[in-house]
């Protein structure tokens, strides 16, 4: 599907060079996300796939696509071409708006999430 730089049959967000400015207004040059995320954090669309995106900025409406099967922060920033913090600026805004829903990990009293290192490991082993 696609042709080089294609992920997942979707175009690649990016397409020229990488400009810090875009993500600036995108932001509204802030740079902290109104809610502590994780960059293993896992994000769903809650959008249907019929429903017309149009009306959503063309960062969103990327988000919500990938975002179809679940997906970490990091990937999302990785797939979409943007920084870390970006990423979490407009994730965090999403699920404000009801758009994805988060699945934070829970770390108990500093404790590793063994789910996260059972993925973790079963992506390694995959590599």
């Amino acid at each position: 599907m696609g042709g080089p730089g294609w992920e997942d049959g979707l175009r690649p967000y990016q397409n020229e060079p990488s400009s810090p400015v875009r993500p600036f207004t995108v932001t509204g040059g802030r740079s902290t996300p109104r809610t502590h995320l994780a960059m293993e954090t896992l994000v769903h669309s809650m959008i249907p796939a019929f429903q017309d995106l149009s009306h959503l900025i063309p960062e969103y409406q990327a988000i919500i696509s990938l975002c179809r099967s679940v997906r970490s922060v990091a990937e999302i920033s990785a797939l979409l071409r943007v920084p870390l913090g970006v990423a979490r600026v407009l994730i965090a805004d999403m699920a404000a708006e009801g758009l994805v829903q988060l699945h934070q990990p829970q770390l108990d009293a500093g404790k590793p999430d063994l789910n996260l290192l059972e993925r973790v490991l079963s992506g390694l082993r995959r590599l």
